[in-house]
């Protein structure tokens, strides 16, 4: 591919824009101001570890920190001692680069800045922003690495599917991913500087000084907290609803799926996602999906695909009630990746609305690992009707190793016997303990089947947070 000069003078000038530090030393205050997220100092030691030869693929959904994180990254190697000069960052988002290749990007970098573009002993760090703008990216980056041996490429992207894709398939061997999750409740409590009313008392689960408080931080979570330019952003909380409306699903829904997976009817795509986001955390099946939508399945299926690969949604499979999966994939449940989604579509939820039993559901699902497999609900006809909202699996042998029924209230504790489909379901998995979230009480009950931990909600998800940022 012949690329003009005039071409190539314009991405010049933008590299000169796009990478400040050449001239100035340091990254744009903006960025630097930023609080950096639990996950940066294990995201920083595999970003600048030139001893493994393999470039680091960062995903995660839009507007939850990819970008903050490779600012920071290159503030840090900048205060680590590296020329600024010797770090390139680029946004393959611009227009300008539209089928530009990656090691053109690199060689007019180092145009600018007056290096010797053969020389292929000098050490660079380059960041490319939004990958998945590039046809073929996955060939691109993977030549680059077996080429430039003294150098270390970070990209990073917004669409799962495409990149997991590459990674596995082109960069096998050449490629490690890492995936950015968005804002835990864990790091909302903390950015507000509310962690003082948490303790843990060697406890499995945090308990709150003041419950009452948590629980209003996290309905607020669930209606605004799930990205971090909100929290830090005065501006940005003004216009949560427009910011993520516009900036993160319109975006993904008309520009994102629509480029990158050439589909033809993104309205129809649309409609289905504001389908799928006001029954967050409802039990679904293509044929139904398929009968309220007019969508044919075949379709609905890659829909379903293509939001699970931009991290708008979250399938979980079904078990019966011997935890068993069914032979035909009937039903599922989908959950919003993070439930300000629903808020920015329709309205803020309260304490005591309808949809909050959903929504806690919705923000609980969100702090746990999205590439945990081990992970399902429970539904089942045999026996009486019955569901539980979550059960995980032991990795090894695939039983079921913890069971938690996700309520909004303290009936339970007051009454464990209403609980008769988490009994009915540890008495056929010989499963003796089991947690059940509340909305204040905690502590511990027992049953014929064993025993009941209660927690309340706000304080699980809290918990999970912190397991998340800690083991990642």
């Amino acid at each position: 591919m012949q690329y003009s000069e005039l071409l190539e003078k314009q991405i010049i000038t933008r590299l000169r824009t796009d990478n400040p530090w050449w001239t100035e030393g340091c990254i744009p205050s903006y960025y630097a101001q930023m609080q950096p997220r639990p996950y940066f100092e294990r995201f920083y030691t595999l970003a600048t570890d030139t001893d493994i030869d393999r470039a680091v693929v960062l995903m995660g959904p839009r507007r939850v920190g990819k970008t903050v994180m490779l600012y920071h990254t290159i503030q840090r190697l900048i205060q680590q001692g590296v020329n600024p000069q010797n770090i390139i960052y680029a946004s393959i988002e611009t227009p300008l680069y539209l089928d530009v290749y990656l090691e053109l990007i690199f060689n007019l970098a180092r145009r600018a800045l007056g290096k010797d573009e053969s020389n292929r002993n000098e050490r660079f760090y380059l960041f490319f922003d939004e990958i998945q703008y590039l046809k073929n990216w996955e060939i691109n980056l993977k030549s680059l690495v077996d080429t430039y041996k003294e150098c270390k490429f970070v990209v990073s992207g917004s669409a799962a599917a495409a990149l997991r894709k590459g990674s596995s398939e082109s960069g096998a061997g050449r490629f490690t991913d890492f995936m950015l999750p968005p804002l835990t409740f864990y790091e909302y409590v903390n950015m507000k500087s509310y962690a003082n009313i948490l303790y843990k008392n060697n406890q499995d689960y945090y308990s709150a000084v003041d419950i009452e408080k948590l629980n209003t931080l996290f309905v607020d979570y669930i209606n605004y907290g799930g990205y971090p330019e909100i929290v830090f952003s005065a501006k940005t909380r003004e216009n949560t609803e427009l910011f993520i409306k516009h900036d993160i699903i319109e975006k993904v829904l008309l520009k994102d799926l629509p480029g990158i997976y050439g589909i033809a009817d993104s309205q129809e795509l649309n409609a289905l996602f504001t389908m799928i986001a006001f029954n967050s955390g409802g039990q679904f099946s293509y044929e139904k999906l398929a009968q309220q939508s007019g969508i044919k399945k075949d379709t609905l299926k890659k829909y379903i695909q293509y939001l699970e690969a931009s991290f708008l949604i979250r399938r979980v499979r079904r078990a019966d009630h011997t935890a068993r999966n069914y032979k035909r994939e009937s039903a599922f449940k989908i959950y919003l990746t993070n439930p300000s989604l629903r808020c920015a579509l329709f309205k803020a939820v309260d304490s005591s609305d309808e949809f909050i039993g959903n929504m806690v559901e919705t923000a609980i699902f969100a702090q746990l690992n999205p590439n945990n497999q081990n992970i399902a609900y429970a539904n089942w006809n045999s026996g009486g009707e019955g569901e539980v909202d979550l059960v995980t699996f032991n990795p090894a042998t695939q039983q079921p190793d913890k069971l938690v029924e996700i309520k909004w209230t303290d009936k339970p504790f007051a009454n464990p016997s209403i609980l008769k489909s988490l009994e009915y379901f540890m008495e056929n998995n010989s499963v003796t303990s089991a947690i059940v979230t509340s909305l204040t009480q905690q502590g511990t009950k027992q049953i014929q089947q064993g025993k009941l931990q209660f927690v309340p909600s706000a304080c699980f998800a809290y918990t999970l947070g912190e397991r998340y940022a800690k083991t990642l």
